[in-house]
């Protein structure tokens, strides 16, 4: 299903925040009673009534000139332009102010559907502080309480039924393949040689690719989707406005993605930044290939390939389940071998386990390697089944999960790899306390 975004503006200490994490159903965002604590957009998913949506928090617009006043005013603005739907978040304690008309004024000249939510109506004495926000010409306001969650499902309500209507189908059919990473590292050109065409444009200047491109293209008669995406840096290194907008629509890409490419460039070797990259493809849940690319242009011995996959190991613990391959998209050496990988990778996602045989494997793993004890008890897995795919989720039924230590969870999953292929795709553990009969 496709997913709507909602981006909350207003002023200073209106209580975005705090509504915010109302949708999110988690305190994501900071709430503080202090203007301009939100400076920079923050990101959550949600869902409601059965449709999935991205809430952005952003920070307080005001007209007086204040520190980062100019940065806030540009995020918002990639906010703004990324939204199906803008929520629109005044005070109903302070009342109607001269921030709250001028960003209404701006609000007007945007052609997206606004919601106008009138916060802090705590009770039935403020009830009628609503009527004055009439004037902003936005329409009818909600009066609602981020505090006590008065008036949340309304504000959602509003919004979802903004949203642009979901066909819930995208718009290509096959396997989506998103290639992610920094900037520069040779994603276009990677997209070029898998297409075997030119038809991306390849440029050594950073940030050429400003949006998520979805080209179609079929191989060995399967179908497939390959999407290039800008170049993702970490948040707060990244200063132009354009490119900042270019970072969501790759986490976009991803999300939607069935298999990520994650690219590193083996002239400049791994980079700081390359682990925040990789990390939005694995919080998703993706299977993940990663990918050395140029690696034509690097001097080479018989130890070089063996040496670069350790460091790669090392520095990308977390996905020791991706199969490295090295690549030059410039001379397509070894390209050919790619989308093999990713239709091995997308399978696995995909994989079922009988209930039985996993069982089985789960047991043994037991008796021959049972969990430490912990303040006298041990923890014990009486059931297992696994309850969904992509990424392969399971779920233990056990004793007490807070008994699970990280590292008999680690055991698991291991066990759960060697009995079973799962080669480049995550997997998820969930302990459970059984339920008494």
């Amino acid at each position: 299903m496709s997913t709507g975004v909602i981006a909350i503006v207003g002023r200073p200490n209106v209580g975005k925040s705090t509504i915010f994490n109302r949708f999110a159903g988690e305190r994501v965002s900071i709430v503080e009673d202090t203007p301009g604590v939100t400076r920079d957009r923050i990101y959550a998913r949600s869902s409601w009534t059965g449709r999935d949506f991205r809430v952005i928090d952003t920070g307080g617009i005001q007209l007086q000139d204040q520190p980062y006043q100019e940065e806030i005013r540009a995020q918002v603005q990639i906010a703004i332009e990324e939204a199906d739907v803008i929520l629109f978040v005044v005070s109903g304690k302070s009342g109607l102010n001269d921030d709250d008309q001028y960003i209404a004024n701006m609000l007007h000249r945007q052609k997206k559907p606004v919601v106008l939510a009138v916060n802090m109506i705590d009770d039935e004495s403020r009830l009628a502080n609503i009527y004055e926000f009439y004037s902003l010409g936005i329409g009818d306001p909600i009066a609602c309480s981020g505090v006590h969650g008065v008036g949340i499902g309304d504000l959602l309500d509003a919004c979802v039924a903004a949203f642009p209507e979901d066909n819930g189908e995208d718009e290509h059919e096959g396997t989506r393949i998103a290639v992610i990473g920094e900037p520069n590292v040779g994603k276009s050109s990677l997209v070029n040689a898998v297409l075997n065409a030119d038809r991306a444009i390849v440029a050594n200047e950073q940030g050429t690719t400003r949006d998520a491109v979805d080209t179609p293209f079929e191989f060995d008669g399967r179908r497939y989707v390959i999407v290039d995406t800008a170049g993702i840096r970490k948040r707060g290194r990244v200063y132009e406005s354009i490119e900042k907008y270019s970072v969501l629509r790759a986490i976009q890409a991803i999300e939607r993605c069935d298999v990520a490419l994650f690219l590193i460039d083996a002239e400049a070797g791994i980079r700081e930044q390359d682990k925040h990259v990789a990390g939005y493809a694995h919080d998703a849940g993706k299977p993940v290939i990663i990918v050395v690319n140029k690696w034509d242009a690097v001097e080479k011995d018989e130890h070089t390939m063996n040496e670069f996959t350790e460091k790669v190991r090392t520095e990308f613990a977390y996905l020791a389940y991706a199969p490295i391959v090295f690549v030059s998209a410039k001379t397509r050496q070894r390209v050919a071998n790619i989308i093999p990988m990713v239709d091995r990778a997308n399978e696995n996602a995909k994989r079922r386990i009988a209930t039985n045989v996993l069982n089985e494997v789960i047991a043994d793993s037991q008796v021959t390697t049972p969990a430490p004890a912990r303040n006298g008890k041990r923890f014990r897995i009486y059931y297992a089944t696994q309850v969904s795919v992509q990424p392969p989720t399971f779920v233990l039924s056990c004793n007490d999960p807070k008994l699970m230590h990280f590292t008999y969870e680690r055991f698991i999953e291991n066990t759960l790899r060697q009995a079973f292929d799962f080669e480049g795709t995550p997997i998820r553990i969930i302990a459970r306390r059984k339920v008494s009969e």
